[in-house]
């Protein structure tokens, strides 16, 4: 099965960083336009993955009319289930924040192999990335997900001990929020597994679109 695939940098990111950074409202607007030009052409699905999967979560709200479905990979959700060790303050300096916030997903040596021209365009990313954290660490819901009426699957993986107690009672909580929703583990994949882990990752929304459709 093959599908069309679409993706974009949101703004205040790399090729869409002279656009500057904006609030979630405003993320969740423009993703929700791309989605309203693609639907009368093909069937939608969203994939998200980690801040990214927020964003598809209150489009899928916004429009359930738009999309066959969701998968969202590790998406933070502080509202549904608090994760009080990433609590850390956030400093005002968004270049070294950007630069703490890759060594911390994808580990020091990935940002040890990076060029410095690389490091540089991702330390730019740092008022985009500010915005974000921010948004994710506040305390009110940014969307009720008991609302959810697109089938949505919620996956996480098992490489990261550390992460896993925690996914898995989300995944758990998750399910009991909104029956719209299923959720999977996937074995030795960690944050990065739209990088590491992108077979297992096409292989999921695959078998979800057959089932979406089984089910149509």
């Amino acid at each position: 099965m093959r599908f069309d695939v679409v993706t974009y940098d949101r703004r205040g990111y790399q090729g869409s960083r002279v656009l500057q950074p904006v609030d979630f409202d405003h993320h969740v607007d423009d993703l929700s336009a791309l989605v309203e030009r693609e639907a009368p052409r093909q069937p939608v699905i969203l994939f998200g993955h980690s801040f990214g999967g927020v964003i598809a979560f209150a489009a899928a709200l916004r429009d359930p009319r738009l999309m066959s479905f969701v998968v969202n990979y590790e998406a933070p959700l502080p509202s549904v289930l608090s994760r009080p060790r990433f609590r850390r303050s956030l400093t005002d300096d968004p270049r070294a924040e950007a630069e703490r916030f890759f060594r911390r997903v994808m580990f020091n040596g990935a940002w040890e192999r990076l060029s410095e021209p690389q490091r540089e365009s991702r330390r730019l990313d740092g008022p985009a990335l500010l915005v974000d954290l921010a948004t994710v660490r506040r305390s009110s819901a940014p969307f009720d997900l008991a609302s959810l009426r697109v089938p949505a699957t919620y996956a996480y993986g098992d490489g990261d001990a550390a992460s896993l107690e925690y996914y898995r009672a989300l995944s758990a909580m998750l399910v009991q929020v909104s029956p719209a929703i299923n959720t999977v583990e996937i074995p030795k994949a960690v944050h990065s597994a739209h990088l590491k882990n992108a077979e297992e990752l096409a292989d999921l929304i695959t078998q979800r679109f057959a089932a979406t459709c089984a089910s149509a």
